[in-house]
């Protein structure tokens, strides 16, 4: 922990209005608003994040995406010129087996928040909400910026991108300075996250009796030979690891086929994950398998196989020194917390305003990505919910200094 953080007296009242009973609250009243995908809408959630951001008096714009699905955009304006961007999700995975009690049901012990989303990443927005209150707040007593402070709120984060797709597609009307995506990293400032993308594999055989496999073609056989060419060349990319972000990985995360036991298998499919560095594309990669596997002969004799990519997430880097990376170091520090600055194996879609929009980003949020989201009893301590508010105003105030 470092020493006393040297704040200017518009930094210390704008850190004054920063309020936990309200994170608090409002961080619980995300929770408590279900928004599971897949198997249901984010519309609760986001009505309750509006009412939030609507009671400051934030700019608040709400974009249908899919029925039931809105994203939303909240601004507090300032100046005329370049932003800052917030961005955050407001689905969530779903709640699973294991709790120990029910995961929209809040509970807080022991200064923590308990429930599904409490880490990834409600807590994280309703930081995001607290430190734009507070520099909506100190505008009001002269603090000035030089540009707007914008959260951008998407639907679909956890499956297809939807949301963020929609959003990065639509006539730009601001420019930012940069863009924080408030996703749990231990408030660690990650500068680079690899991508990710789904490819599905549709391999088509000829189904035969048992008895006499070779008057059959196997779509399993040829599903396990195009594994071995995934394995292959997974070993071949750990061969090239980047110091920031490691290397692209591949995982066949799903196989479902056959027809039955006695019968030669008339069809296969595979559902393979594809981590990206943030120079891949999705689409090549998947033309340069489909290659390999007519190299190898698989698509041959009977044999069919289709691949499509049916989900892709960018990945992006941003330069060690861009003053993104280095105020947000300086505002956590600040704000109390230790820090330092990386990369992430996962994805989010800050990759998707990296790459279309042209907006530097990091990832900054509370709560552990490894160790509390996705699982059983998700929670984030309050204390690390009021320390990403500061750093957030303090990284808004010093990127956008008058």
């Amino acid at each position: 922990m470092s020493g006393e953080p040297e704040l200017t007296a518009a930094e210390t009242a704008v850190l004054g209005f920063i309020d936990e009973a309200a994170i608090t609250s409002l961080a619980s009243a995300l929770v408590e608003a279900p928004s599971e995908n897949p198997g249901g809408t984010e519309e609760a959630a986001v009505e309750v994040l509006e009412k939030a951001c609507r009671a400051p008096g934030f700019d608040v714009v709400i974009h249908e995406v899919a029925s039931g699905r809105p994203n939303l955009v909240a601004t507090v304006p300032a100046g005329t010129g370049a932003g800052l961007m917030f961005l955050g999700h407001s689905d969530v995975v779903p709640a699973g087996p294991g709790w120990s009690a029910d995961p929209y049901t809040v509970r807080i012990r022991d200064g923590r928040i308990y429930g599904r989303g409490a880490t990834d990443m409600k807590g994280g927005l309703a930081a995001v909400v607290a430190a734009m209150t507070a520099l909506r707040r100190a505008a009001e007593v002269g603090v000035e910026l030089s540009g707007p402070v914008r959260l951008v709120c998407t639907v679909d984060e956890e499956e297809h991108g939807i949301g963020v797709r929609d959003f990065v597609g639509r006539p730009a009307d601001l420019e930012f300075r940069g863009c924080v995506v408030a996703e749990p990293t231990d408030m660690q400032v990650v500068r680079g996250c690899r991508g990710a993308s789904y490819i599905e594999i549709e391999v088509t055989g000829r189904a035969a009796h048992s008895g006499r496999p070779t008057d059959g073609r196997s779509a399993i056989d040829a599903a396990a030979a195009i594994v071995d060419i995934i394995r292959a060349d997974g070993e071949r990319l750990a061969e090239t690891a980047d110091d920031l972000l490691g290397h692209g990985t591949w995982n066949v995360g799903t196989i479902t086929g056959g027809q039955g036991i006695s019968v030669v298998a008339p069809g296969c499919s595979l559902g393979v994950d594809r981590r990206l560095m943030p120079d891949e594309d999705p689409h090549r990669i998947a033309d340069d398998l489909r290659r390999a596997i007519s190299a190898r002969g698989i698509d041959t004799d009977g044999i069919s196989v289709d691949v499509r990519v049916t989900m892709e997430m960018p990945g992006f880097a941003t330069e060690a020194t861009h003053p993104l990376v280095t105020t947000a170091v300086g505002a956590v520090t600040d704000a109390g917390a230790d820090t330092s600055v990386g990369g992430w194996t996962a994805a989010c879609d800050g990759g998707f305003v990296s790459r279309d929009l042209g907006v530097p980003s990091i990832v900054l949020g509370p709560g552990n990505i490894n160790t509390d989201a996705h699982q059983p009893d998700e929670s984030v301590a309050i204390a690390d919910l009021v320390i990403a508010a500061r750093a957030y105003a303090l990284a808004a105030m010093r990127l956008l200094g008058p």
